[in-house]
């Protein structure tokens, strides 16, 4: 490759050879090094979350439509389930969870405060089958159950106590794995349903629903968006963040 002398090194026609060959390469190398510098520190690339129908309708729906005419150049891409993703292994940046389900191994900071429930019922559904006084006199009623995916696991009917929160096995016709269904279907008579109070507040407003044993419901730990430790300083999930932060009421605060 190489022609020594006493006074100088020169390339061989072999050597002149292979820098002409490999100069496109390492310039493709020394671009790729740059983007990856850059990747993640700078209000453009794609953002991928993990979240329930719920979260989106109620709190990043409504944020979406002020954060992308903000940031153009940052792509998100929303994966909507309620299944407890492994969101490394699924290649996303980050998810969001009541507070209570994040890992203690990611960072969570805090976007509401804790969630309020609600059992709810359309007036007519009550005129003709009833107002249920106690959780337990949920049993007479058709409820609208809950499934979660992809666990097929029956989200519970969980009430408080003086001594203790406790379970309401509840039955019904009706079991559907989205909460806007299952509104739907209270405000047309079917059943009862356990939701978010938040995500019936309109319908209660209007009269289309009616809350039921407001005294004997628990509240959740409120809602968390989590990340890996790795992810704290990738620019387009910061802004997203603190966009998101900007536009609830609650203060964020770090998990415990």
């Amino acid at each position: 490759m190489f022609i020594r002398s006493t006074r100088a090194i020169s390339l061989t026609e072999a050597g002149r050879a292979l820098i002409r060959g490999s100069g496109p390469a390492f310039d493709q190398l020394e671009a790729a090094l740059e983007s990856a510098r850059s990747t993640g520190h700078t209000a453009r690339g794609t953002l991928k979350l993990n979240l329930p129908d719920f979260v989106y309708e109620l709190f990043v729906g409504p944020a979406l439509a002020t954060f992308s005419p903000r940031y153009p150049e940052i792509d998100v891409e929303l994966v909507l389930t309620d299944a407890l993703s492994d969101i490394l292994e699924e290649g996303l940046h980050a998810g969001f969870r009541l507070g209570d389900c994040v890992s203690h191994d990611m960072v969570g900071i805090r976007l509401t405060p804790p969630l309020e429930l609600a059992v709810v019922a359309s007036p007519q559904y009550l005129k003709s089958q009833g107002t249920p006084a106690t959780p337990h006199d949920l049993l007479a009623h058709n409820c609208v159950r809950y499934r979660f995916q992809p666990s097929g696991r029956i989200a519970p009917w969980t009430f408080h106590a003086p001594d203790g929160e406790f379970d309401v096995d509840v039955r019904g016709t009706l079991i559907l794995n989205t909460l806007p269904a299952s509104l739907d279907v209270a405000q047309q008579g079917l059943g009862l349903v356990y939701i978010f109070k938040d995500c019936c507040a309109k319908a209660l407003a209007a009269g289309h629903l009616v809350s039921l044993l407001t005294e004997d419901l628990p509240k959740t730990p409120g809602l968390f968006i989590y990340f890996p430790r790795e992810y704290r300083n990738m620019m387009p999930l910061r802004l997203f963040t603190d966009h998101l932060k900007a536009t609830l009421p609650a203060m964020s605060q770090p998990a415990p």
